[in-house]
């Protein structure tokens, strides 16, 4: 099972844990040659993402995850202050823009003003699954791009999905009309004590089937794994693109080319979906990318999707809105793509080369413990001329550590030249995905 931080709110509310800051120690990290690591801040709570203002300030979002309390820090010639709070849990991403600081959290889009006042400019996103409204994105033309993800793991409501019990009428949306396979599954129903299963539907609410052969479900302009795109002050919503499981983070090159992280479907709930690899797609507009029954431009009937326990899976449309695309660069299972930036500096390589951070993930092994999966908890390098990919930060025993890099959540190269990470508050061992204040951390790598 992969947790990301959108949906870990769903799979175990987080709770206030008093808890020290880590004893890191750098040395355990493996970065390349004439590279140092070094921490840069920490005694965070759980940081998921940064940005520079004009004046070399850095914006760190704090995502709530480890206080219940979402914050908006500065770092400012060595000191830390909170400019905002306040908002929905999580907080998902900030980008910052002519002295506006973008806040995106659970169902809305908030601008924070200079003298700390906040205004949301959109609300009422579908964000209540497993999945949250995420990072926005500037445009050269003065519009705004952002990923809205999707409420189910695989487009069927289930067992899985704990947000059902405050939710039981949600689930997902398509970006374009499609006619569904009668594919229905069984679970117990958790909602209505009864002998009776609950039998669920795509595209439908718990316990509600495809009562038809070709049922018709109508596209939705808010549709679940969309890329949305508006204007600076919210107005003019409209969907561009669908078909994404979780486009965490966007971001524009040197080329004006829209870059989109992905992630893959997981091996759980009422339609597992083994070995789906997690994707770096270019923007197309008008674009369907896969989700539900593609995964990096191939349908999941093929043998490889096929989960040791659970049924082969099935499509679920009848007919599919277009042909997806293949990703522009694919990731193993697991690996939790999340925030990237692109290389600005020859101290790290080619120009235009994509560092993304790898949040990885927690599973449970054979004998139903929870353990650390061996990919993921790095950074990654992508060439853009030929998508191959390379490690470039990592942990010398390859697994998460808390002296050492634990859940990078994004990348971004500062003013000075040097790569900052963002890297999320270890998680409490014998609760999983339950993570301590005070643990986050911010990684600065430079070259020596």
């Amino acid at each position: 099972m992969k947790f990301s931080p959108n949906d870990c709110t769903q799979k175990l509310y987080t709770y206030q844990v008093s808890y020290a800051q880590r004893e890191l120690d750098p040395s355990r990290i493996s970065v390349p040659m004439n590279y140092q690591i070094e921490a840069y801040a920490q005694g965070l709570n759980a940081p998921i993402g940064m940005v520079f203002t004009e004046n070399g300030d850095m914006l760190i979002a704090d995502s709530g995850l480890a206080t219940m309390n979402p914050q908006v820090i500065r770092i400012s010639n060595g000191s830390m202050e909170v400019v905002a709070e306040g908002f929905n849990v999580p907080v998902t991403g900030i980008n910052y823009k002519n002295g506006l600081i973008y806040v995106s959290h659970k169902g809305v889009v908030t601008v924070v003003n200079p003298d700390g006042t906040k205004q949301d400019i959109i609300n009422g996103l579908p964000s209540y699954g497993d999945f949250s409204n995420n990072r926005v994105e500037f445009s050269n033309d003065e519009r705004i791009y952002f990923g809205q993800g999707t409420a189910t793991n695989s487009g069927v409501v289930g067992l899985d999905n704990n947000w059902i019990f405050e939710h039981p009428y949600f689930h997902d949306y398509p970006g374009s009309y499609i006619i569904l396979n009668q594919s229905n599954f069984e679970t117990p129903n958790t909602l209505i004590p009864a002998n009776s299963p609950a039998i669920t539907g795509a595209f439908s609410p718990f316990g509600v089937p495809n009562s038809q052969q070709y049922e018709m479900k109508e596209r939705r302009t808010l549709a679940s794994g969309s890329v949305l795109r508006a204007n600076m002050d919210g107005s003019n919503l409209e969907m561009v693109a669908w078909g994404l499981r979780n486009p965490f983070c966007m971001k524009f090159d040197s080329l004006n080319r829209l870059f989109i992280s992905n992630q893959g479907m997981d091996t759980r709930g009422s339609r597992p979906i083994a070995n789906a690899l997690d994707e770096l797609h270019l923007f197309n507009p008008g674009t369907w990318y896969g989700w539900p029954d593609y995964s990096e431009g191939v349908p999941v009937t093929m043998p490889r999707f096929s989960p040791i326990r659970g049924r082969r899976p099935e499509l679920l449309f009848n007919n599919i809105p277009s042909i997806p695309p293949m990703p522009a660069a694919v990731f193993p299972s697991g690996s939790t793509v999340m925030g990237f930036d692109f290389n600005t500096s020859n101290d790290f390589g080619l120009i235009n080369d994509i560092y993304i951070a790898c949040f990885g993930r927690i599973q449970h092994d054979l004998s139903d413990e929870y353990i650390h999966s061996g990919v993921g908890h790095r950074i990654m390098r992508i060439n853009i001329i030929n998508g191959a990919i390379s490690t470039f930060a990592i942990n010398k025993s390859g697994f998460p550590e808390e002296a050492g890099l634990s859940r990078p959540t994004d990348v971004v190269f500062g003013p000075d030249g040097a790569m900052y990470i963002s890297d999320m508050a270890i998680d409490d061992v014998e609760m999983p995905n339950t993570y301590l204040p005070n643990t986050g951390v911010i990684w600065r790598i430079r070259k020596t």
